[in-house]
């Protein structure tokens, strides 16, 4: 254990110092470009932040998730709740807990991961969604849509949903992406629960829509879970990907980055951003959490599709 503290601090000792991590202890991930690489983002002034320093890098090191460049107050809210969960006292303890169990490491990834969205829980989303995915994707012969870090499976089958209903559903190509397997697993493998039927129905029409959320499912036969139709599951496409370190893979007509963006610190954001711009179409819809910076050189490339809204459309 100490050999493996003096690796993780020697790892977060400023460029400038001279210092140098060892790897005697672990075998790191193949160096990625981005954020993740030069001078540290944070200089650690109380235990409490070395312990997060710590703990973030030994998540990168043994596992190869970086989190590095992830929003302070968010990072720490997450792990605080992680903590509770596991009914630790200290980060350190938590450190020690990830390193050795892998319960304790998938419960740290899932809270340090999007939060999970209900069905059409958002009903502003969904209706600028009703009046955009008509003249975004008509035009494409075969569509893609990309739910980067997908806030799991509910927001994935409210989208597939809306396609259906534009007509669309049956050429759309979903992919929506998630940042670990076991989320992916846990995507894959989801239901609808009919004890909340009631609530997702009352979302359902609280956005607009018309009819039975229950006639996009098939109930199982003891009645308690619902199924999305196979013609619509088809259309998803799910796979592991992450935004911190993962290229471009394809090239879509609309990305959602709303849900996930808020997490990502100042670099990390930018190189997010530039992951999306790779992969969007010309004249495809991108769809962030707040506008884009006048300043970002990117920005030249994007028309608002909604005032006051950070929805854009691509025209260079």
């Amino acid at each position: 254990m100490n050999s493996l503290l003096a690796t993780l601090r020697a790892a977060l000792r400023p460029a400038d110092s001279g210092g140098t991590a060892s790897t005697a202890s672990m075998t790191p991930p193949k160096p990625v470009a981005g954020p993740a690489d030069g001078p540290r983002r944070h200089s650690p002034s109380t235990v409490e932040e070395l312990e997060l320093e710590l703990l973030l890098e030994a998540a990168f090191q043994v596992y190869g998730y970086d989190y590095r460049g992830y929003q302070r107050d968010v990072v720490t809210r997450r792990v605080q709740a992680a903590m509770k969960q596991l009914s630790l006292a200290t980060i350190s303890e938590l450190q020690a807990r990830v390193l050795h169990d892998p319960h304790a490491w998938n419960a740290l990834l899932r809270e340090l991961s999007v939060e999970p969205a209900s069905m059409f829980d958002d009903a502003s989303e969904v209706s600028l969604l009703r009046m955009s995915l008509g003249v975004c994707l008509h035009g494409a012969a075969l569509p893609r849509v990309w739910l980067a870090d997908c806030a799991g499976a509910q927001q994935a089958w409210t989208l597939a949903i809306l396609l259906e209903q534009e007509q669309l559903g049956a050429r759309t190509e979903i992919y929506a992406t998630v940042s670990s397997d076991a989320l992916l697993a846990e995507a894959q493998a989801a239901s609808l629960p009919m004890a909340r039927l009631g609530e997702l129905q009352a979302n359902y029409v609280r956005s607009g829509g018309l009819g039975k959320l229950l006639d996009y499912f098939e109930v199982s036969g003891d009645g308690l879970h619902a199924a999305l139709l196979p013609q619509l599951r088809s259309r998803i496409t799910w796979a592991q990907y992450n935004l911190v370190t993962d290229a471009s893979f394809n090239e879509f007509q609309m990305i959602f980055g709303r849900r996930t963006l808020p997490d990502f610190g100042p670099a990390l954001r930018q190189r997010v951003l530039r992951l999306f711009d790779d992969s969007l179409a010309q004249s495809g819809l991108l769809v962030l959490d707040r506008p884009l910076e006048l300043d970002d050189p990117m920005a030249v490339h994007y028309k608002p599709v909604f005032p006051q809204q950070p929805w854009y459309k691509r025209v260079a």
